[in-house]
């Protein structure tokens, strides 16, 4: 099974729709392989869904994400585990030995993203 990471400098990234980066591997059996590093190319929100069913991503760990990212994912067939905080190598070992489990209540809930806007303003859920 292909999975992406949302990425930044090693950690699991808490914006889906600002990733500029994902880690990507296979999980087979419980290990992790094939570990790759790439680039969402300016890609944002629904488009992402659309480059991670072209990689062929078939789950997504994430921190925060809105609404419309998750049925954009859904529409794509990809299964989604947010509300990871942690090294992004960590929550692939932790989701391989089946340990990470989906929070729905870490969602991003606000729909216009102002310049200087991350999710550790008061309108996300962490």
């Amino acid at each position: 099974m292909k999975v992406a990471v949302t990425y930044e400098n090693g950690r699991v990234f808490q914006h889906f729709g600002k990733t500029q980066m994902f880690l990507t591997a296979d999980v087979v059996d419980g290990d992790v392989r094939n570990e790759q590093l790439l680039s969402s190319d300016g890609s944002g929100h629904g488009a992402l869904a659309v480059l991670l069913k072209q990689w062929g991503v078939e789950t997504l760990i994430c921190g925060g994400i809105g609404q419309g990212a998750v049925n954009a994912l859904n529409e794509q067939g990809i299964a989604i585990i947010r509300g990871v905080d942690m090294d992004a190598r960590m929550a692939l070992s932790a989701f391989a030995s089946q340990a990470l489990v989906d929070d729905p209540s870490k969602k991003c809930t606000h729909h216009a993203h102002e310049e200087g806007h991350s999710c550790a303003d008061h309108s996300c859920q962490k």
